[in-house]
C-alpha cells in the first residue's frame, strides 16, 4: 500500500446523488492514510436536494470529513492551477453530462475547472464514471478521454444490464488504488470489470 502521507488529493463529486453514499468512506480511506483531501463539488450537489438527501447535507458531511470548506466556485477553484496544489485528482462520481464536458473541453462548473487545471500541470486525473448514458451516445465521450494522457480512469463496468443497457458506473471502491497507479503514470487493470 502506497504511503500517502504528504499527497494532496483533490476529491471531486458531481450530480450522481444515488452515489454518494458510496464514494464518502472512498474519500475517507485517503484520510485515514494520511493523505490531504482538498473537496471540490459540483453546482448540482450544491443546489439539489434528492431522494438521497439535501445538498446542503451532503456539504456538511464533506465539510467534517475532510475538515476543509469545499471547493464550490469556478473562482475558488482556478487557483488549484497556478498553486499546483493536488498530486491527483478524482471526479468521484463523475456524471456523463461532466465527462462529456470534459471530453469536449468545456470549463462550466468547480469540479471541471479544478480537471482543466489538473490537465494544465500534467498531474494524473481520475475518473470514476456513474452514467445511465455510459454505452449510449457518452461511449464517445469516455473513450476520448481513456486515450487522453494523464486521464486515467477506475475500473468500471455495466451496473444493472437487464434494467438499464446502457448504464455504466465505476468500482468506487478501487478509488484509491487507481489513484495509487495514475501516481506511477498507469491505468490500474482491468479497466473493463464484471459488476453484477
Amino acid at each position: 500500500m502506497r504511503d500517502w502521507s504528504g499527497i494532496t488529493v483533490g476529491f471531486a463529486l458531481t450530480g450522481s446523488h444515488c452515489t454518494y453514499a458510496e464514494v464518502l468512506p472512498q474519500m475517507a480511506r485517503f484520510i485515514d492514510h494520511g493523505a490531504e483531501v482538498v473537496p471540490i463539488i459540483s453546482h448540482t450537489l450544491q443546489t439539489t436536494d434528492t431522494r438521497f438527501g439535501a445538498g446542503s447535507i451532503w456539504i456538511e458531511r464533506i465539510s467534517q470529513l475532510t475538515k476543509q470548506n469545499v471547493i464550490s466556485t469556478i473562482v475558488e477553484a482556478e487557483p488549484l492551477g497556478p498553486s499546483k496544489r493536488l498530486d491527483v485528482m478524482v471526479i468521484a462520481p463523475c456524471t456523463g453530462a461532466s465527462m462529456s464536458k470534459l471530453a469536449n473541453a468545456i470549463t462550466d462548473s468547480p469540479v471541471l475547472m479544478a480537471a482543466k487545471a489538473q490537465m494544465r500541470n500534467l498531474r494524473p486525473l481520475v475518473i470514476a464514471m456513474s452514467t445511465n448514458d455510459g454505452l449510449g451516445l457518452n461511449a464517445a465521450n469516455w473513450s476520448k478521454l481513456i486515450n487522453a494522457k494523464n486521464i486515467y480512469f477506475v475500473p468500471f463496468g455495466q451496473d444493472a444490464p437487464e434494467l438499464k443497457p446502457n448504464s455504466l458506473v465505476a468500482q468506487m471502491d478501487l478509488i484509491m488504488e487507481t489513484c495509487a497507479a495514475a501516481l506511477d503514470g498507469k491505468q490500474m487493470q482491468p479497466v473493463l470489470i464484471d459488476r453484477r
